[in-house]
């Protein structure tokens, strides 16, 4: 299998046919491309889990870093139709990411990214990628290594963003803890919102139960805040850590 780094050519020119609400609506290259920075990642396929658990949620998480650095949008392509990839956007709740379907594979193949998926039962599908495009010219990609299965090694937002911006500033991985009617819980979401600090928030008897609390975190008290992978505490100890950044 030949994959050709295609840096310093133009992207081909394709029409996207895509569903927005109760309407068709025909994207084209130059619609997405045309006087603007942007970064494309491409992916075997919706739904499928390197790309469902890592790939999407990464650059979605990235978004606003990649916005501070120049670019206009992020483009995930892959080879579904509309009807797939608008569901599988809704299910990733990824709203930073523009979710393009290349449905015939017009565009993955004048990339030359079109490669066969048949042990899969996937038929044509793109190898995955990413690439940083401006103005319609691609500046850089990354390809992942012609080897077995579907290797995730280089096309990910972090080398990315790397590229763009080396050494830019992530942000902090939140998640809280909480239960409804928990005022220190409101409390916690407050701080961190008027700090424009993104989280995710799990519900007690929603998202998580009792017995997962304590074995994460050892104890029964919400709001329980973690930040990049250490647990922080509760309310007051998530304001004493808002106050160490200032």
């Amino acid at each position: 299998m030949k994959l050709e780094n295609r840096e310093g050519q133009r992207v081909p020119f394709a029409v996207f046919r895509t569903r927005q609400g109760h309407e068709w609506v025909d994207l084209t290259s130059d619609d997405l491309f045309k006087g603007r920075t942007v970064v494309v990642f491409s992916l075997p396929g919706a739904f499928t889990p390197t790309c469902s658990s890592s790939h999407v949620p990464r650059y979605n998480e990235l978004a606003p870093v990649f916005r501070e650095h120049g670019v206009d949008a992020i483009v995930c392509v892959s080879v579904n139709d509309t009807f797939v990839m608008n569901a599988w956007a809704r299910e990733q709740k990824a709203d930073q990411v523009t979710f393009v379907p290349d449905g015939n594979g017009e565009f993955t193949e004048g990339m030359g990214m079109l490669v066969d998926k048949d042990d899969l039962g996937f038929g044509k599908r793109s190898w995955r990628y990413s690439m940083l495009v401006k103005d319609g010219v691609v500046d850089k990609m990354f390809i992942e290594p012609d080897k077995p299965g579907d290797p995730f090694e280089v096309s990910d937002a972090d080398t990315m963003l790397e590229y763009i911006a080396p050494g830019a500033v992530k942000p902090h991985e939140v998640v809280l803890f909480t239960r409804d009617g928990c005022p220190f819980c409101a409390k916690a979401k407050g701080m961190l919102q008027d700090r424009g600090i993104p989280y995710e928030e799990l519900v007690l008897n929603r998202d998580y139960s009792g017995r997962a609390l304590r074995a994460v975190s050892g104890v029964d008290m919400v709001p329980q805040v973690f930040i990049d992978g250490e647990r922080v505490g509760g309310s007051d100890k998530l304001e004493a850590w808002l106050t160490e950044q200032r």
